[in-house]
């Protein structure tokens, strides 16, 4: 294959990050959008409705939560009906019981909802992305479609959805697969990742869907910046809008992490876990009754990381920090790092692009390591 072109879309809650990659190419060049999240983009829609003094009928997919649960409870609140389809419920939670105990009424039919204004939920917004590449002479053929979603997973009944997901990552760590093993092709996604499993059940197009988890891939395409690709054991963090993830590293290797919710951390509290995970003293269960998902612990480290790096939206919540941390740019472009990292998981999976996408990469000025 001369010359692939490949979508990356990185589904964040405040914005969603895409990359339009195209071999022989300079990445720098590449067409980029930098837009608000499909759940920022339905939580506009709930306020529209609550102002409007509509109903609700939510149909489509599991989709990403926060922005859009709270403008539904806000809606809620104002006395305002709410229905929706299992599928769209469950972006509230997997029990459907609980969802009902919300207030939202979950029915099979618009029918059933009595004439409430329908809204769709889904994470992946592939029409409108299409129809402004089109606007713009961007073909919209691609060789293959990269998307990362952040996946809680289906916990069972009585499970924190917070300690699934932990297991997960966990589980994933233990395995070995390193950073680019969390990402699947379509039809290898695991049957807890419910959100991926939607974005897959929405594709229609004959281009192969890879998906991954959002923090992992953010964690791998900060890799590429120059700085940390030079570092044999960094410590990098990605603050997200929503969610923190800090990792300890052995090349690609993960040694120790935590994840967190980005809103419940000050500067002084982010700092006192990341002094702990370069020690390898953090412990699981103060990082979940923090409000946080958990900790990796794998005992005291022998050395300290050799770079601390920070990437993200929120990587101003570092500023001033007594940690001095080096502001990861892979590329040149600190928003697209999930972008980068889906494409060097890619070739994982799909290696007859490693060639292309390994020539790009390592072409860019932002490349030193």
């Amino acid at each position: 294959m001369a010359r692939p072109r490949i979508l990356a879309v990185d589904v964040g809650t405040g914005t969603q990050d895409i990359l339009v990659f195209e071999a022989g190419t300079v990445i720098e060049n590449a067409v980029q959008l930098v837009m608000p999240s499909p759940t920022a983009l339905l939580a506009e829609r709930v306020k529209q409705a609550t102002a409007d003094r509509a109903d609700l009928f939510l149909s489509g997919v599991m989709m990403g939560g926060g922005p859009d649960q709270w403008a539904v409870e806000a809606h809620l609140r104002e006395g305002l009906r709410v229905y929706a389809t299992p599928d769209a419920a469950r972006t509230f939670d997997d029990d459907l019981d609980r969802v009902e105990a919300m207030g939202v009424r979950v029915v099979d039919t618009l029918e059933a909802a009595n004439g409430a204004r329908r809204l769709e939920m889904r994470d992946f917004y592939v029409p409108e992305l299409m129809e402004a590449l089109r606007a713009f002479g961007v073909s919209t053929a691609f060789d293959a479609v990269a998307a990362a979603v952040f996946d809680h997973g289906a916990a069972p009944p009585g499970v924190s959805d917070r300690r699934f997901r932990f297991d997960y990552l966990r589980g994933q760590v233990e395995r070995g697969i390193g950073l680019a093993g969390f990402g699947y092709l379509s039809d290898e996604i695991p049957s807890r990742m419910t959100r991926m499993q939607a974005v897959a059940d929405s594709w229609t197009g004959a281009a192969p869907l890879f998906l991954m988890d959002t923090s992992p891939a953010a964690i791998l395409g900060a890799l590429d910046d120059g700085r940390v690709a030079d570092a044999r054991r960094p410590m990098v963090a990605n603050l997200g809008n929503f969610h923190t993830i800090a990792t300890l590293l052995d090349g690609q290797r993960i040694v120790g992490l935590f994840e967190h919710h980005t809103g419940e951390l000050s500067r002084e509290k982010l700092e006192g876990y990341l002094d702990a995970l370069a020690a390898g003293q953090l412990s699981n269960q103060a990082i979940f009754d923090d409000m946080g998902h958990g900790a990796l612990e794998l005992g005291p480290v022998t050395a300290p990381p050799e770079l601390f790096a920070v990437t993200g939206p929120r990587r101003g919540l570092l500023d001033g920090s007594r940690l001095r941390p080096h502001l990861a740019v892979p590329h040149g472009d600190m928003m697209l790092a999930g972008c980068f990292g889906l494409l060097r998981a890619l070739t994982v999976r799909l290696p007859e692009f490693a060639p292309a996408i390994d020539n790009v990469l390592r072409r860019s000025g932002f490349e030193t390591g």
